[in-house]
């Protein structure tokens, strides 16, 4: 998973979703250029992170290259906020640095890490059109804890759940390995739970400096895991490809760092309920991106499964905004 997750209904002085942490709304926030500019970079990027995974796994191990890439990125992060604010921004109590492990195992190693495992078996239009289905666990968690979601979100609810039928399909049917797309299911649902929790959290109250120990925490995770497994084993990195190194360092740089710094800022610039759309346009980059660059077949349950799930997290999302 490459992209935080809509949490339709963030508490109080809370920014949206993991593994964002601030930025509060502001009255009257303008649409300037400025903010389409970086909202078409969180549409893109955050979109072709998909494709970046699929390509990086053809000749990489997943969480080997997985961990790397956040490991890199969270402290490629870490040494820009000690340059631009000082070394005092990273300073963190005990108490939020165990926020912020637990945040970015959740969301990091069991989020992200999972997809990027299933990658190695399942198309990334349909690992994207899966992972939207995120908001609608938010929802059913919230209603867990004793909230009371609108109509309008258990409705959007409901289509996510159908469509989540509708795309396991292929797997059902042998068209892919039932295997990766389980994996991403139980992805979904634990960067849910951390999506949940870090509104809940006492984590450093500068979304920067959260993330960097979030990425950080989560890939040194992902290293060890990588070689609880054994993908070290044989590896030879003269025989990772070009394409998967170069595969790798977009997703350093742009998947986590540039597009991550348009999230940020977008939200305190923008209104959160523009900022939120990224989550149903994101699956359909992925989707026409993995169709015109790898050629993935676009076939009926994954055009009738995304279209249920994306209608159901608009449906979500243009709800809960408005409450």
């Amino acid at each position: 998973m490459t992209s935080p997750a809509v949490d339709p209904a963030p508490e109080a002085g809370q920014a949206a979703p993991a593994p964002r942490t601030a930025g509060t709304a502001a009255p009257a926030r303008r649409i300037t250029g400025t903010v389409w500019a970086a909202l078409g970079i969180v549409y893109v990027v955050w979109g072709s992170t998909y494709l970046g995974i699929r390509v990086a796994v053809e000749t990489m191990p997943p969480f080997l290259s997985a961990g790397t890439r956040f490991v890199t990125a969270g402290l490629l992060l870490a040494g820009i906020i000690a340059w631009r604010q000082g070394p005092a921004a990273l300073k963190v109590t005990g108490r939020q640095l165990a926020s912020a492990v637990l945040i970015g195992l959740l969301l990091i190693l069991g989020g992200n890490g999972l997809v990027v495992l299933a990658e190695t078996s399942i198309p990334s239009g349909l690992a994207a059109l899966l992972i939207a289905v995120v908001p609608a666990w938010v929802v059913l968690l919230r209603a867990a804890t004793g909230e009371r979601p609108g109509l309008g979100a258990v409705g959007g609810v409901l289509l996510g759940l159908a469509g989540l039928a509708v795309l396991t399909l292929p797997g059902l049917s042998g068209e892919v390995k039932i295997g990766g797309v389980l994996l991403v299911v139980v992805a979904t649902l634990l960067w849910s739970v951390g999506s949940f929790s870090s509104a809940r959290l006492p984590l450093p109250p500068n979304p920067f400096t959260a993330s960097a120990y979030e990425m950080v925490a989560g890939g040194i995770a992902g290293l060890l895991l990588g070689l609880v497994r054994g993908e070290h084993h044989g590896l030879d990195l003269g025989a990772i490809s070009g394409r998967s190194w170069a595969a790798l360092a977009y997703l350093i740089l742009f998947g986590s760092l540039l597009a991550f710094t348009a999230y940020a800022w977008l939200l305190q610039a923008a209104p959160l309920s523009l900022v939120a759309t990224y989550a149903y346009v994101n699956p359909v980059v992925a989707v026409l991106l993995g169709a015109l660059v790898l050629n993935e077949a676009l076939t009926w349950p994954l055009l009738l499964g995304g279209a249920i799930v994306v209608a159901g997290v608009c449906l979500i999302v243009s709800t809960e905004r408005r409450g």
